[in-house]
């Protein structure tokens, strides 16, 4: 049975990497469900919209996160909105996996000091994909 994923990177905070999104969500997709496609959209606005949409955002984001199997964020590009999202996910007990490029950025201490955190650092693509199908194919400790 496919495994529902839950997509997380960067948004409002900056698209430096929608690219690489849009990749890791291809790539998930061969085998697994992702719940958020949107997050590799092109197109996806980085500005405000109006409080009653910011709503309807949290909502939908909390429910998937809340039907999903497991978390993959990248994190390269800190934004405070996937920050939430892993604490909350940590809240109700999926696993979470944390991509970041280290000669890039320093993972937030509140990511890198807790245990309960997968965190991957990675400098290539392929070293990125190689991780991921270890964890799709739950062989990653």
């Amino acid at each position: 049975m496919k495994q529902k994923i839950y997509f997380a990177g960067s948004i409002r905070g900056g698209r430096k990497d929608v690219t690489l999104y849009q990749e890791i969500i291809n790539y998930i997709k061969q085998t697994d469900l992702v719940l958020t496609e949107h997050i590799g959209n092109l197109s996806q606005s980085t500005t405000m919209k109006t409080k009653e949409d910011d709503i309807q955002i949290y909502q939908t984001d909390m429910a998937m996160l809340k039907n999903c199997d497991l978390v993959i964020a990248e994190c390269t590009n800190p934004s405070l909105g996937v920050g939430y999202e892993l604490a909350y996910a940590e809240k109700i007990q999926k696993p979470v996996y944390i991509f970041y490029r280290q000669s890039e950025t320093q993972l937030s201490a509140m990511l890198n000091g807790n245990s309960y955190f997968k965190i991957i650092p990675y400098e290539t693509r392929d070293d990125l994909f190689k991780q991921l199908d270890c964890i799709l194919k739950g062989e990653y400790i």
